[in-house]
Protein backbone atom coordinates (compact mmCIF):
# COMPACT_ATOMS: atom_id res chain seq x y z
CA UNK A 1 0.00 0.00 0.00
CA UNK A 2 1.70 3.44 -0.78
CA UNK A 3 0.91 6.36 1.15
CA UNK A 4 -1.55 9.50 -0.20
CA UNK A 5 -0.27 13.06 0.66
CA UNK A 6 -2.46 14.86 2.96
CA UNK A 7 -4.75 17.88 2.06
CA UNK A 8 -3.76 20.53 3.95
CA UNK A 9 -6.81 22.99 4.96
CA UNK A 10 -5.07 25.86 7.19
CA UNK A 11 -8.96 27.34 8.04
CA UNK A 12 -10.35 23.92 9.34
CA UNK A 13 -6.95 23.42 11.54
CA UNK A 14 -6.99 27.02 13.15
CA UNK A 15 -10.35 26.25 14.17
CA UNK A 16 -8.92 23.05 16.13
CA UNK A 17 -7.13 25.52 17.98
CA UNK A 18 -9.61 27.29 19.85
CA UNK A 19 -10.69 24.22 21.41
CA UNK A 20 -7.39 23.52 23.63
CA UNK A 21 -8.20 25.92 26.26
CA UNK A 22 -8.98 24.23 29.23
CA UNK A 23 -9.05 21.08 28.35
CA UNK A 24 -7.37 18.44 30.88
CA UNK A 25 -5.21 15.33 29.90
CA UNK A 26 -3.59 13.34 32.21
CA UNK A 27 0.51 12.63 31.14
CA UNK A 28 1.99 9.32 32.99
CA UNK A 29 5.57 8.82 31.94
CA UNK A 30 9.38 9.14 33.24
CA UNK A 31 9.97 12.76 34.15
CA UNK A 32 13.75 14.31 34.07
CA UNK A 33 15.63 17.65 34.24
CA UNK A 34 17.07 18.66 31.11
CA UNK A 35 20.42 20.83 31.59
CA UNK A 36 22.15 22.43 29.05
CA UNK A 37 25.83 23.71 30.00
CA UNK A 38 26.85 26.72 27.79
CA UNK A 39 30.71 27.71 27.34
CA UNK A 40 33.28 29.50 25.88
CA UNK A 41 35.94 26.65 23.80
CA UNK A 42 39.41 28.51 22.83
CA UNK A 43 42.00 25.32 23.95
CA UNK A 44 42.75 22.16 24.19
CA UNK A 45 43.25 20.20 27.19
CA UNK A 46 46.74 19.55 27.29
CA UNK A 47 45.68 16.36 29.53
CA UNK A 48 43.94 15.20 27.01
CA UNK A 49 43.01 15.71 23.07
CA UNK A 50 39.71 16.93 24.13
CA UNK A 51 37.89 21.23 24.22
CA UNK A 52 38.30 22.91 27.39
CA UNK A 53 34.58 24.44 28.39
CA UNK A 54 35.01 27.93 30.04
CA UNK A 55 31.32 27.73 31.62
CA UNK A 56 29.04 30.74 31.03
CA UNK A 57 25.47 30.14 32.04
CA UNK A 58 23.09 27.03 32.70
CA UNK A 59 19.53 26.10 32.02
CA UNK A 60 17.34 23.86 33.56
CA UNK A 61 14.06 22.97 32.07
CA UNK A 62 11.30 20.31 32.84
CA UNK A 63 12.47 16.79 30.37
CA UNK A 64 10.68 13.79 29.39
CA UNK A 65 6.81 13.44 30.54
CA UNK A 66 7.77 16.87 31.94
CA UNK A 67 8.31 18.76 28.24
CA UNK A 68 5.27 17.25 27.37
CA UNK A 69 3.40 18.56 30.31
CA UNK A 70 5.13 22.11 29.59
CA UNK A 71 3.83 21.75 25.87
CA UNK A 72 -0.04 20.79 27.16
CA UNK A 73 0.57 24.04 29.06
CA UNK A 74 2.23 26.25 27.05
CA UNK A 75 -0.97 25.07 24.87
CA UNK A 76 -3.72 26.38 26.89
CA UNK A 77 -4.20 22.53 28.56
CA UNK A 78 -4.27 21.53 31.90
CA UNK A 79 -2.30 18.80 32.45
CA UNK A 80 -2.03 16.40 35.28
CA UNK A 81 1.23 14.81 35.63
CA UNK A 82 1.97 11.36 37.22
CA UNK A 83 5.21 10.28 37.41
CA UNK A 84 8.23 8.88 40.07
CA UNK A 85 11.20 10.65 41.12
CA UNK A 86 14.08 9.65 43.15
CA UNK A 87 14.57 11.62 47.33
CA UNK A 88 17.42 13.51 46.17
CA UNK A 89 18.15 17.15 45.23
CA UNK A 90 16.88 16.53 41.14
CA UNK A 91 13.77 15.41 42.34
CA UNK A 92 13.10 18.43 44.52
CA UNK A 93 13.99 20.85 41.42
CA UNK A 94 11.73 18.99 39.43
CA UNK A 95 9.06 19.41 42.08
CA UNK A 96 9.87 23.64 41.88
CA UNK A 97 9.89 23.50 37.92
CA UNK A 98 6.20 22.01 38.02
CA UNK A 99 5.06 24.60 40.12
CA UNK A 100 6.39 27.44 38.29
CA UNK A 101 4.26 25.72 35.01
CA UNK A 102 0.70 27.35 34.83
CA UNK A 103 -2.17 24.92 35.69
CA UNK A 104 -0.35 21.58 36.27
CA UNK A 105 -1.64 19.68 38.49
CA UNK A 106 1.30 17.23 39.39
CA UNK A 107 1.45 13.75 41.48
CA UNK A 108 4.94 12.81 42.36
CA UNK A 109 6.20 9.67 43.74
CA UNK A 110 8.99 9.71 45.73
CA UNK A 111 11.28 6.70 45.59
CA UNK A 112 14.25 6.07 47.79
CA UNK A 113 15.36 3.30 45.39
CA UNK A 114 16.39 5.65 42.57
CA UNK A 115 17.90 8.50 40.96
CA UNK A 116 16.14 11.53 39.46
CA UNK A 117 16.63 11.49 35.32
CA UNK A 118 19.21 14.36 34.02
CA UNK A 119 20.48 15.15 30.91
CA UNK A 120 23.53 17.17 30.83
CA UNK A 121 23.77 18.51 27.66
CA UNK A 122 27.37 20.71 27.33
CA UNK A 123 27.29 23.05 24.18
CA UNK A 124 29.69 25.82 22.59
CA UNK A 125 28.47 29.37 22.82
CA UNK A 126 28.02 29.33 19.20
CA UNK A 127 25.55 26.10 19.79
CA UNK A 128 27.42 23.66 18.53
CA UNK A 129 26.31 20.32 20.96
CA UNK A 130 30.06 18.83 22.33
CA UNK A 131 28.84 16.37 25.11
CA UNK A 132 25.97 14.64 26.92
CA UNK A 133 25.93 13.06 30.48
CA UNK A 134 23.64 11.58 31.77
CA UNK A 135 22.80 10.56 35.42
CA UNK A 136 19.54 8.02 35.70
CA UNK A 137 18.14 4.57 37.09
CA UNK A 138 16.41 2.13 34.60
CA UNK A 139 15.67 -0.67 36.91
CA UNK A 140 11.88 -1.41 36.87
CA UNK A 141 9.87 0.41 39.49
CA UNK A 142 8.82 -1.57 43.49
CA UNK A 143 5.95 -3.21 43.04
CA UNK A 144 4.68 -0.91 46.13
CA UNK A 145 5.93 2.34 44.07
CA UNK A 146 3.87 0.83 41.02
CA UNK A 147 0.38 0.60 43.04
CA UNK A 148 0.64 4.04 44.35
CA UNK A 149 1.26 5.42 40.94
CA UNK A 150 -1.63 3.56 39.23
CA UNK A 151 -3.72 4.33 42.41
CA UNK A 152 -3.22 7.85 41.19
CA UNK A 153 -3.64 7.50 37.94
CA UNK A 154 -7.31 5.80 38.49
CA UNK A 155 -8.30 8.32 40.47
CA UNK A 156 -7.52 10.75 38.27
CA UNK A 157 -9.22 8.91 34.57
CA UNK A 158 -12.75 10.15 35.33
CA UNK A 159 -11.45 13.64 35.42
CA UNK A 160 -9.52 14.11 31.98
CA UNK A 161 -10.03 14.23 28.52
CA UNK A 162 -7.26 12.32 26.67
CA UNK A 163 -4.26 10.00 27.92
CA UNK A 164 -0.45 10.01 27.45
CA UNK A 165 1.87 7.48 27.97
CA UNK A 166 5.48 8.87 27.92
CA UNK A 167 7.60 5.87 28.12
CA UNK A 168 11.76 6.83 28.29
CA UNK A 169 12.41 3.42 28.85
CA UNK A 170 13.42 4.22 32.88
CA UNK A 171 11.43 1.57 34.21
CA UNK A 172 8.29 3.22 34.89
CA UNK A 173 6.62 0.27 32.28
CA UNK A 174 8.82 -2.46 32.86
CA UNK A 175 5.46 -4.25 34.04
CA UNK A 176 2.41 -4.45 33.02
CA UNK A 177 1.26 -0.42 34.34
CA UNK A 178 0.91 0.50 30.50
CA UNK A 179 -1.44 -1.76 29.75
CA UNK A 180 -3.79 -1.03 32.43
CA UNK A 181 -3.80 2.29 31.90
CA UNK A 182 -4.77 1.60 28.19
CA UNK A 183 -7.61 -0.41 29.60
CA UNK A 184 -8.58 1.90 32.14
CA UNK A 185 -8.49 4.55 29.66
CA UNK A 186 -10.51 2.89 26.71
CA UNK A 187 -12.91 1.46 29.00
CA UNK A 188 -13.71 4.92 29.90
CA UNK A 189 -13.98 6.55 26.36
CA UNK A 190 -10.45 8.61 26.55
CA UNK A 191 -8.23 8.51 23.74
CA UNK A 192 -4.82 7.03 25.04
CA UNK A 193 -1.28 8.42 22.69
CA UNK A 194 1.96 6.61 23.38
CA UNK A 195 5.01 7.88 22.74
CA UNK A 196 7.52 4.65 22.92
CA UNK A 197 10.79 3.14 24.00
CA UNK A 198 12.05 -0.12 23.41
CA UNK A 199 11.20 -3.10 21.21
CA UNK A 200 8.69 -4.55 23.41
CA UNK A 201 5.23 -2.95 22.16
CA UNK A 202 2.94 -5.49 23.70
CA UNK A 203 3.04 -3.21 26.83
CA UNK A 204 1.32 -0.73 24.46
CA UNK A 205 -1.62 -3.04 23.06
CA UNK A 206 -5.06 -1.19 21.75
CA UNK A 207 -3.65 2.46 22.39
CA UNK A 208 -5.32 4.83 20.15
CA UNK A 209 -1.86 6.20 18.31
CA UNK A 210 1.60 4.71 18.85
CA UNK A 211 3.90 7.49 17.84
CA UNK A 212 7.84 5.88 17.17
CA UNK A 213 10.28 7.46 15.01
CA UNK A 214 11.89 5.90 12.25
CA UNK A 215 14.62 4.28 14.86
CA UNK A 216 12.46 2.67 17.13
CA UNK A 217 10.05 1.72 14.69
CA UNK A 218 13.06 -0.72 13.30
CA UNK A 219 13.84 -1.44 16.68
CA UNK A 220 10.54 -2.63 17.40
CA UNK A 221 10.24 -4.95 14.21
CA UNK A 222 13.79 -5.95 14.07
CA UNK A 223 13.73 -4.66 10.29
CA UNK A 224 14.97 -2.10 7.96
CA UNK A 225 12.66 0.42 6.91
CA UNK A 226 14.68 2.82 5.10
CA UNK A 227 12.60 2.42 2.20
CA UNK A 228 9.23 3.76 2.30
CA UNK A 229 7.90 0.86 1.23
CA UNK A 230 9.51 -0.81 3.87
CA UNK A 231 8.48 1.70 6.52
CA UNK A 232 4.89 1.49 5.97
CA UNK A 233 5.14 -2.68 5.69
CA UNK A 234 6.66 -2.52 9.42
CA UNK A 235 4.12 0.22 10.49
CA UNK A 236 1.32 -2.02 9.28
CA UNK A 237 2.65 -4.96 11.01
CA UNK A 238 3.24 -3.00 14.43
CA UNK A 239 -0.37 -1.86 14.22
CA UNK A 240 -1.28 -5.61 13.78
CA UNK A 241 0.79 -6.99 16.68
CA UNK A 242 -0.41 -4.20 18.90
CA UNK A 243 -4.07 -3.96 18.03
CA UNK A 244 -3.47 -0.24 18.13
CA UNK A 245 -5.74 1.91 16.43
CA UNK A 246 -2.83 3.81 14.68
CA UNK A 247 0.65 4.24 14.18
CA UNK A 248 2.37 7.55 13.66
CA UNK A 249 5.98 7.13 12.47
CA UNK A 250 7.77 10.62 12.81
CA UNK A 251 10.71 10.63 10.04
CA UNK A 252 12.89 13.71 10.93
CA UNK A 253 13.18 15.66 7.53
CA UNK A 254 10.52 13.35 5.64
CA UNK A 255 7.94 14.39 7.81
CA UNK A 256 5.59 11.74 9.36
CA UNK A 257 3.35 8.90 7.70
CA UNK A 258 -0.20 7.90 9.37
CA UNK A 259 -0.63 4.41 8.63
CA UNK A 260 -4.41 3.14 9.88
CA UNK A 261 -7.30 2.04 7.76
CA UNK A 262 -5.19 3.85 5.13
CA UNK A 263 -1.70 5.34 4.88
CA UNK A 264 -1.14 9.52 4.70
CA UNK A 265 2.00 11.20 4.65
CA UNK A 266 2.59 14.03 5.81
CA UNK A 267 5.32 16.28 4.36
CA UNK A 268 7.91 17.88 6.74
CA UNK A 269 7.08 21.75 7.21
CA UNK A 270 10.05 23.45 5.55
CA UNK A 271 12.23 25.28 8.08
CA UNK A 272 15.70 24.97 9.21
CA UNK A 273 16.22 22.53 11.75
CA UNK A 274 18.21 23.77 15.37
CA UNK A 275 17.77 21.01 17.90
CA UNK A 276 15.39 17.82 17.42
CA UNK A 277 15.29 17.60 21.10
CA UNK A 278 11.75 17.20 22.39
CA UNK A 279 9.90 17.61 19.58
CA UNK A 280 8.35 14.10 20.19
CA UNK A 281 7.00 15.35 23.26
CA UNK A 282 5.40 17.97 21.47
CA UNK A 283 4.15 15.99 18.75
CA UNK A 284 2.51 13.80 21.67
CA UNK A 285 0.79 17.41 23.24
CA UNK A 286 -0.25 18.83 20.21
CA UNK A 287 -1.43 15.42 18.42
CA UNK A 288 -3.51 14.18 22.33
CA UNK A 289 -5.36 17.34 22.77
CA UNK A 290 -6.52 17.74 19.06
CA UNK A 291 -7.97 13.99 19.27
CA UNK A 292 -9.30 14.98 22.95
CA UNK A 293 -10.97 18.07 20.82
CA UNK A 294 -12.53 16.18 18.49
CA UNK A 295 -10.39 16.44 15.79
CA UNK A 296 -9.72 13.50 12.72
CA UNK A 297 -6.89 11.52 12.92
CA UNK A 298 -4.77 13.13 9.86
CA UNK A 299 -5.94 16.58 11.02
CA UNK A 300 -4.36 16.00 14.57
CA UNK A 301 -1.52 14.66 12.59
CA UNK A 302 -0.87 17.94 10.57
CA UNK A 303 -1.08 19.95 13.71
CA UNK A 304 1.56 18.06 15.70
CA UNK A 305 3.44 17.90 12.28
CA UNK A 306 3.45 21.65 12.16
CA UNK A 307 4.29 21.94 16.19
CA UNK A 308 7.49 19.80 15.53
CA UNK A 309 8.53 21.86 12.55
CA UNK A 310 8.37 24.71 14.91
CA UNK A 311 9.71 23.48 17.86
CA UNK A 312 12.98 21.80 15.58
CA UNK A 313 13.67 25.17 14.51
CA UNK A 314 14.71 26.46 18.23
CA UNK A 315 17.63 25.35 20.80
CA UNK A 316 17.26 23.23 23.59
CA UNK A 317 14.24 21.55 25.26
CA UNK A 318 11.27 24.14 23.30
CA UNK A 319 7.39 24.12 23.18
CA UNK A 320 5.26 25.66 20.82
CA UNK A 321 1.86 27.93 21.76
CA UNK A 322 -1.28 28.56 20.20
CA UNK A 323 0.13 31.28 18.98
CA UNK A 324 3.07 29.86 17.15
CA UNK A 325 0.55 27.65 15.60
CA UNK A 326 -1.65 30.13 14.36
CA UNK A 327 1.14 31.88 12.99
CA UNK A 328 2.35 28.87 10.77
CA UNK A 329 -1.21 28.24 9.70
CA UNK A 330 -1.30 31.86 8.20
CA UNK A 331 2.25 31.84 7.18
CA UNK A 332 1.24 28.39 4.76
CA UNK A 333 0.37 30.31 2.55
CA UNK A 334 3.42 33.16 2.02
CA UNK A 335 5.68 31.26 0.78
CA UNK A 336 8.40 30.55 3.55
CA UNK A 337 7.74 33.69 5.84
CA UNK A 338 7.63 31.86 8.90
CA UNK A 339 11.13 31.19 8.82
CA UNK A 340 11.68 34.39 9.85
CA UNK A 341 9.83 34.50 12.76
CA UNK A 342 11.83 33.03 15.58
CA UNK A 343 12.40 32.68 19.32
CA UNK A 344 15.17 34.39 21.28
CA UNK A 345 18.03 31.44 21.75
CA UNK A 346 17.33 30.99 17.79
CA UNK A 347 18.03 34.39 17.02
CA UNK A 348 21.27 35.16 18.92
CA UNK A 349 22.33 31.71 16.91
CA UNK A 350 21.66 32.92 13.95
CA UNK A 351 22.86 36.42 14.19
CA UNK A 352 26.34 35.06 15.74
CA UNK A 353 26.10 33.09 12.38
CA UNK A 354 26.28 35.86 10.36
CA UNK A 355 28.99 38.28 11.86
CA UNK A 356 31.16 34.78 11.74
CA UNK A 357 30.19 34.77 7.88
CA UNK A 358 31.27 38.95 8.27
CA UNK A 359 27.93 40.35 7.78
CA UNK A 360 26.90 43.35 9.76
CA UNK A 361 23.84 42.43 12.31
CA UNK A 362 21.25 45.44 12.80
CA UNK A 363 18.15 45.85 15.13
CA UNK A 364 15.62 48.23 15.75
CA UNK A 365 12.00 47.43 17.57
CA UNK A 366 8.35 48.52 17.87
CA UNK A 367 4.99 47.59 18.04
CA UNK A 368 4.29 48.02 14.50
CA UNK A 369 1.08 47.86 15.10
CA UNK A 370 -0.62 49.26 11.93
CA UNK A 371 1.74 49.49 9.87
CA UNK A 372 2.35 53.10 7.83
CA UNK A 373 5.05 55.03 6.03
CA UNK A 374 6.64 55.84 8.97
CA UNK A 375 7.61 52.50 10.02
CA UNK A 376 8.67 51.21 6.62
CA UNK A 377 10.86 54.50 6.24
CA UNK A 378 12.44 53.26 9.83
CA UNK A 379 13.02 49.77 8.76
CA UNK A 380 14.68 50.91 5.26
CA UNK A 381 16.95 53.44 6.97
CA UNK A 382 17.53 50.03 9.41
CA UNK A 383 18.36 47.70 7.09
CA UNK A 384 20.61 50.21 4.95
CA UNK A 385 22.69 50.73 7.81
CA UNK A 386 23.45 46.86 8.15
CA UNK A 387 23.57 42.94 6.63
CA UNK A 388 20.98 41.65 8.49
CA UNK A 389 18.34 43.00 10.22
CA UNK A 390 16.33 41.55 13.48
CA UNK A 391 13.20 43.15 14.38
CA UNK A 392 12.01 42.72 17.92
CA UNK A 393 8.48 42.81 18.15
CA UNK A 394 6.31 44.03 21.54
CA UNK A 395 4.24 41.07 23.01
CA UNK A 396 0.35 41.81 23.32
CA UNK A 397 0.79 42.01 26.67
CA UNK A 398 3.68 44.43 26.54
CA UNK A 399 1.42 46.63 23.97
CA UNK A 400 -1.03 46.68 26.30
CA UNK A 401 1.02 47.79 29.27
CA UNK A 402 2.87 50.67 27.09
CA UNK A 403 -0.33 51.95 24.57
CA UNK A 404 -3.11 51.10 26.95
CA UNK A 405 -6.23 48.60 27.03
CA UNK A 406 -7.66 49.24 23.46
CA UNK A 407 -4.25 47.95 22.00
CA UNK A 408 -2.84 46.18 20.48
CA UNK A 409 -5.41 46.14 17.24
CA UNK A 410 -3.52 42.99 15.67
CA UNK A 411 -1.76 40.03 17.56
CA UNK A 412 1.69 39.49 17.72
CA UNK A 413 0.73 36.52 15.40
CA UNK A 414 -0.31 38.86 12.51
CA UNK A 415 2.00 41.49 13.21
CA UNK A 416 4.61 39.48 13.05
CA UNK A 417 3.30 38.11 9.62
CA UNK A 418 3.44 41.48 8.25
CA UNK A 419 6.60 42.20 9.45
CA UNK A 420 8.30 39.00 7.73
CA UNK A 421 6.43 39.45 4.65
CA UNK A 422 8.91 42.76 4.36
CA UNK A 423 11.93 42.78 2.41
CA UNK A 424 13.68 44.65 4.68
CA UNK A 425 13.19 42.42 7.52
CA UNK A 426 15.94 39.55 8.53
CA UNK A 427 14.41 37.80 11.41
CA UNK A 428 11.59 38.86 13.81
CA UNK A 429 11.90 38.16 17.30
CA UNK A 430 8.90 38.55 19.98
CA UNK A 431 9.35 40.20 23.78
CA UNK A 432 7.17 40.47 26.65
CA UNK A 433 9.38 42.96 28.66
CA UNK A 434 8.45 46.86 28.18
CA UNK A 435 12.07 47.22 27.09
CA UNK A 436 14.00 45.24 24.51
CA UNK A 437 17.14 45.40 26.67
CA UNK A 438 17.24 42.01 27.39
CA UNK A 439 16.63 40.89 23.57
CA UNK A 440 19.41 43.37 22.58
CA UNK A 441 22.02 41.77 24.99
CA UNK A 442 21.38 38.18 23.75
CA UNK A 443 21.64 39.56 20.07
CA UNK A 444 24.73 41.66 20.73
CA UNK A 445 24.19 43.55 17.53
CA UNK A 446 26.90 45.70 15.66
CA UNK A 447 23.79 48.23 14.95
CA UNK A 448 21.31 49.53 16.85
CA UNK A 449 18.55 51.74 14.93
CA UNK A 450 15.77 53.78 16.68
CA UNK A 451 13.79 57.34 15.21
CA UNK A 452 15.14 60.97 15.53
CA UNK A 453 12.60 61.45 18.26
CA UNK A 454 14.88 59.94 20.42
CA UNK A 455 18.48 60.81 21.60
CA UNK A 456 21.41 58.69 21.86
CA UNK A 457 21.24 59.32 25.67
CA UNK A 458 17.55 57.60 25.56
CA UNK A 459 18.17 54.72 23.60
CA UNK A 460 17.60 51.62 25.26
CA UNK A 461 20.35 49.17 24.71
CA UNK A 462 22.75 51.74 23.39
CA UNK A 463 25.40 51.57 25.96
CA UNK A 464 25.62 48.24 25.82
CA UNK A 465 25.98 48.07 22.19
CA UNK A 466 28.87 50.73 21.99
CA UNK A 467 30.18 49.04 24.81
CA UNK A 468 31.40 46.20 22.94
CA UNK A 469 32.53 48.91 19.40
CA UNK A 470 28.73 48.71 18.03
CA UNK A 471 27.03 51.82 17.06
CA UNK A 472 23.52 53.17 17.43
CA UNK A 473 21.65 54.82 14.29
CA UNK A 474 19.09 57.79 14.62
CA UNK A 475 16.64 57.01 11.85
CA UNK A 476 14.88 60.34 10.17
CA UNK A 477 11.03 60.23 11.03
CA UNK A 478 8.60 60.63 8.44
CA UNK A 479 6.08 63.11 9.32
CA UNK A 480 2.23 62.92 10.22
CA UNK A 481 2.01 59.33 10.35
CA UNK A 482 1.51 57.02 13.47
CA UNK A 483 -0.96 54.33 14.50
CA UNK A 484 -2.44 56.50 17.49
CA UNK A 485 -3.05 58.50 15.19
CA UNK A 486 -4.82 56.58 12.68
CA UNK A 487 -6.94 54.98 15.03
CA UNK A 488 -7.92 57.98 16.03
CA UNK A 489 -8.66 58.56 12.56
CA UNK A 490 -10.59 55.92 12.45
CA UNK A 491 -13.13 56.71 15.26
CA UNK A 492 -14.16 60.18 14.20
CA UNK A 493 -14.55 59.19 10.11
CA UNK A 494 -11.74 61.53 9.28
CA UNK A 495 -9.17 60.62 6.11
Amino acid sequence: MTARAAAFDPASLMSLLSGFAGRRVLCIGDVMIDRSIYGEVRRISPEAPVPVLRITRETSTLGGAGNVVRNLAALGAIPTLVAIVGDDRAGREIGDLLGQTADVEPYLRVSRNRETTIKNRFFSTDGHHLLRADRETVTAVTPQDTDELKRAILAQMPNVDAVIISDYAKGMFAGDLSTQIIAAARAAGKPVVVDPKGSDYTRYCHASVITPNRGELAEAVRASVDVEADLIAAAQRLRNETKADNILVTRSGEGMTLVGDEVVHLAAEAREVADVTGAGDTVAAVLTLALAGGASLTDAARLANIAAGIVVGRHGTAVATVADLSAALVHSGLAGFEQKIVDRDTAASKAQGWRRAGLKVGFTNGCFDLLHPGHVALLRQSRAACDRLVVGLNSDASVKRLKGETRPVQTAAARATVMASLEAVDLVVEFGEDTPQALIEALRPDVLVKGSDYTRETVVGGDFVESYGGRVVLADLVASYSTTATIAALKTGQK
